[in-house]
């Protein structure tokens, strides 16, 4: 389920410095996925935004284009532990950490999805590769929407896991917005847990997976993570889809109702749907091999193009 769309919903019802080497996984706290035994390690690597925050990522295997995981709001690149091995095995596949998660810097007045982007951009300007393929969840997504001009024609396409579903429609009016953000405010760790459970799961959701799932989102500060959450549901799809150039493919679960294909081909008549019947807004952790071979097939269909 989009988190624009969950939250709303919901509502209605130390960073490690620049420079610095460590093993990936091992300088911030993460999740330890289901199937992720066997994710590759990598040494971390340092790049930096446009306003000087240290971004950090990891690179595994070889090959071209590029898959660069971007991760959702209050999270880190440790949800993609599961999908590395399968991804590695036929692509260069790169995971970053957002500013102000996992190993990143945290030295950041804006919390803006523009300044998100520029993370991203930051270190596809490392890569030596010549096409590149952004994979974001939740609000991955229209990060990596904003970074699509900054990566520039490089980018081959845009994947989004579980986010894009409000494409078409206008953005909640601001006391709309208010409304949705009142429990956060009052007591962010709290509603955070009421959200995650009540919203991004089925009750019947390995309890493990949904415990992980909260206890990574609790880590964020509630005043950056109230910041990027208010920033994520102003968001206007129709300022940025009709300047992209780059085909979008949605990998999206039927968890609160099926997506409205419709109304996004309406907004953008090249997307396409990739349906994950029964699932949740974590598919890369708890259905991993249904999720990663409906990720490779969405890569390999960007890749050939």
């Amino acid at each position: 389920m989009c988190l624009c769309a969950a939250v709303a919903g919901f509502a209605a019802c130390g960073a490690t410095p620049p420079g610095a080497s460590t093993t990936a996984g091992a300088s911030a706290p993460g999740l330890s996925a289901p199937d992720s035994s066997s994710a590759p390690a990598a040494t971390t690597q340092f790049a930096t935004s446009a306003d000087g925050v240290g971004i950090a990522w990891h690179r595994f295997g070889q090959g071209e284009p590029a898959i660069v995981l971007v991760h959702g709001w209050a999270a880190n690149s440790s949800i993609w532990r599961a999908q590395l091995a399968a991804l590695a095995a036929r692509y260069s596949v790169v995971t970053l950490d957002l500013a102000g998660q996992g190993a990143s810097g945290a030295n950041r007045r804006s919390w803006s999805l523009a300044n998100f982007a520029q993370d991203v951009a930051a270190v596809v300007a490392r890569l030596p590769d010549a096409r590149i393929i952004l994979v974001g969840q939740g609000m991955g997504g229209p990060v990596a929407l904003e970074a699509a001009p900054l990566v520039g024609p490089r980018l081959r396409g845009i994947i989004g896991v579980e986010t894009f579903r409000t494409i078409g429609q206008p953005p909640p009016l601001p006391s709309q917005l208010e409304q949705n953000l009142l429990p956060f405010r009052a007591d962010f760790v709290g509603a955070l847990h009421r959200f995650v459970t009540a919203t991004l799961f089925h009750p019947q959701t390995n309890p493990a997976v949904v415990r992980t799932v909260v206890e990574l989102m609790a880590q964020t500060v509630p005043e950056r993570g109230l910041a990027a959450l208010a920033e994520l549901n102003r968001l206007d799809y129709a300022t940025i889809l009709p300047a992209l150039k780059t085909p979008i493919v949605v990998i999206d679960s039927d968890l609160g109702g099926a997506v409205d294909e419709a109304r996004l081909h309406r907004a953008d008549p090249q997307l396409r749907v990739i349906t994950l019947s029964g699932d949740d807004s974590f598919p890369m952790l708890d259905d991993t091999q249904r999720f990663n071979g409906a990720l490779l097939l969405a890569i390999d269909s960007l890749a050939a193009r």
